[in-house]
């Protein structure tokens, strides 16, 4: 079942499995589904993906490349890592060479070569803003290829890959991601207001590197945004929906004091998507035994009770359970505020 690949442990069985071990075996699983016709899904930590109960028609190709290779450079260094590392040992693994960049995107759940797809990011920092490159499988034209920063077309929570892809099949599967590190034991500098309260810093100073990731793994644990077994609050897809970015004028409409983040376009804000949920009127543990929303799927999913953004697997779930939630508290938030979210993670075979 590809439920036991996924942190909402949430899935049915898939046509095929095949597992890469090595680049060389990722690239030929790939290419042998695309000459045989068949749909294909990707399936790194599973920590962004909510696959339906039915399972998947089609080729899935778990990804478990590993590798972290540094080259020095004078005064940075270049860290190429493989697309099935998991993450936080790719953030563990820097800081432990002296290299800082990375610090604020510990605890994030998944491999290293997901985090370009989402442009993956937290605490103010973003993957985009340290990634020199890729290498990737270009499945139209069947070669490797090496990708830019630039080329990647960097958003919110957005990049080509993602753009590319297709019912969450991508053309580019990720192979590497190459990062470009200072050698500082301090951290880039603090973009995040809460951060920066916890490190006693001012937004924008710079802390020690390692007291940066700490910070923001004791504060992920809070709310329980770092997979632990043993924790239901985690068995999720971290934050369910994006921050929606809208325009300036829409702040008109909302209570006096609703938290909003400057963004690069002109002329639009991004909002908090867990303060509109709970101003909505979905508090933490929505679902839960007790709430209101209790009925949708009897306590077996339900808003987290540490964090309004995630929606939680409590042991029993289905697909359908935790996007029962999902949909509740998106046709709420409209209602209340006149805005759509929209789910962060890929849903396969479902939709909101």
């Amino acid at each position: 079942m590809l439920a036991d690949l996924t942190t909402s442990a949430v899935g049915g069985p898939a046509d095929r499995l095949v597992t890469a071990k090595s680049e060389e075996q990722l690239v030929r699983a790939v290419a042998e589904a695309d000459a045989e016709g068949q749909q294909l899904l990707l399936i790194g930590g599973g920590s962004n993906l909510v696959i339906a109960d039915a399972g998947y028609r089609g080729t899935a190709v778990r990804i478990a490349t590993r590798g972290v290779n540094i080259t020095p450079r004078t005064g940075y260094q270049l860290v190429e890592v493989a697309a099935g590392e998991p993450w936080d040992d790719t953030v563990r693994a820097t800081l432990q060479a002296g290299l800082s960049g990375l610090e604020a995107l510990s605890g994030i759940p998944g491999l290293t070569g997901a985090t370009p797809v989402q442009n993956v990011g937290a605490y103010g920092a973003e993957v985009s803003s340290v990634l020199r490159s890729i290498r990737a499988y270009d499945r139209q034209v069947g070669q490797v290829v090496e990708l830019s920063n630039e080329q990647l077309s960097f958003g919110y929570r957005d990049s080509l890959i993602k753009q590319t892809s297709v019912a969450g099949s991508p053309r580019y599967v990720v192979l590497s991601v190459l990062f470009e590190l200072p050698v500082d034991a301090l951290s880039a500098p603090i973009r995040y207001a809460e951060l920066a309260r916890q490190l006693d810093v001012a937004v924008g100073e710079r802390a020690e590197a390692e007291a940066v990731r700490e910070t923001v793994l004791r504060l992920r644990r809070s709310k329980g945004m770092v997979y632990d077994v043993n924790d239901p609050d985690s068995h999720s897809t971290g934050s369910f929906f994006t921050n929606p970015i809208v325009d300036r004028a829409v702040l008109e409409s909302l209570p006096e004091g609703a938290p909003n983040y400057p963004v690069a376009a002109e002329g639009q804000v991004k909002l908090s998507a867990a303060w509109l949920i709970d101003q909505a009127g979905y508090a933490k543990g929505y679902g839960l035994e007790g709430t209101e929303g209790f009925p949708l799927a009897q306590g077996r999913a339900s808003l987290s009770s540490k964090h309004t953004l995630a929606v939680t697997n409590r042991g029993a779930a289905s697909a359908g359970d935790l996007l029962a939630i999902a949909r509740a508290v998106r046709a709420g938030v409209q209602e209340r505020f006149g805005i759509l979210l929209h789910n962060e993670p890929l849903l396969i075979g479902d939709s909101l």
